[in-house]
């Protein structure tokens, strides 16, 4: 009982630090994509923006039953397919009105967001747990990380043959890892159902 009361605590502490690192770094990609008129910095934003509430969603599941973390892990992976949907409609929509983004400030940006979300990793990591909510934050921190590298090297394109579309490739390429990301988590969230059932 009191490894687990200590467990949790450091499931809090940890879930807190990525929770608050998160919202912060989704208001400055948000605010600098938009300076930057960059699709893949505000999906970025707009992704650690969502990371932040299923951060939140896993913080009020510890302690809780085994079936409402499951349940926890579901609502996480739903609002990340929601939000791969609404990026890939604003990549659209910035493919047919034209962008012109800043390779700079995209690069820039990206840096940093890399090496925060690599703290973020390496806190979670630390949790040496297989609970579904705890797998569900790694996956969103490495997502992030790889988004990131793809975001800089969108910023050397643009930079290098002043033009907009590898902006919006690589906003289409967050929102495909985070489909991707959103599945495993609903998998995961539904494997001890189908052991059950079996």
């Amino acid at each position: 009982m009191r490894a687990s009361k200590s467990s949790n605590r450091q499931q809090r502490t940890t879930l807190l630090a990525v929770l608050g690192l998160n919202l912060g770094l989704a208001g400055v990609l948000g605010v600098g994509g938009w300076l930057a008129d960059s699709s893949a910095l505000l999906a970025n934003a707009v992704d650690n923006a969502s990371d932040a509430v299923v951060y939140l969603i896993s913080l009020l599941a510890i302690g809780r039953p085994g079936v409402w973390k499951r349940r926890a892990a579901r609502a996480s992976g739903v609002f990340l397919l929601l939000f791969a949907v609404g990026v890939l409609f604003d990549v659209g929509r910035r493919w047919f009105e034209g962008a012109e983004p800043y390779g700079w400030t995209m690069m820039s940006l990206a840096a940093l967001a890399a090496i925060i979300n690599l703290i973020c990793l390496m806190l979670l990591n630390r949790l040496r747990t297989d609970d579904a909510n705890m797998k569900a934050a790694r996956t969103f921190s490495l997502n992030d990380f790889a988004s990131n590298g793809g975001i800089i090297l969108a910023g050397l394109l643009v930079l290098w043959l002043g033009v907009a579309w590898p902006d919006l490739v690589v906003g289409a390429i967050v929102a495909a890892i985070s489909f991707k990301g959103g599945i495993d988590i609903l998998r995961d969230a539904h494997a001890p159902d189908r052991e059950s059932a079996g």
